[in-house]
């Protein structure tokens, strides 16, 4: 079942770069995990503290995998000081 997720932060004020820093530093690792497909970061054009993350993953598995990650752990113990709010959808596709 395919799992698409999409993760929204709102950085701090002045935080605006180093969370895209650490937002984009996740886009190649996982592009190129078994069972990703798609992985990709966008900023609102009218908020430029607002960033989605939007992933598709094969199945929970894949899923399962990039969380364990080294680039993912990275990410997961650093963004925190920089975020103000994060919350996240996620869509199965049944397939």
């Amino acid at each position: 079942m395919q799992i698409t997720k999409r993760v929204t932060f709102i950085a701090k004020e002045g935080c605006e770069a180093k969370m895209r820093e650490l937002l984009t530093a996740m886009v190649a690792p996982s592009k190129v995990e078994d069972g990703c497909i798609f992985y990709d970061i966008f900023v609102y054009e009218n908020n430029k503290r607002k960033f989605m993350a939007v992933e598709s993953w094969r199945d929970e598995s894949a899923l399962d995998g990039h969380k364990g990650t080294e680039h993912y752990a990275t990410y997961k113990s650093s963004y925190e000081p920089y975020c103000e709010k994060k919350y996240s959808d996620e869509l199965e596709i049944l397939g």
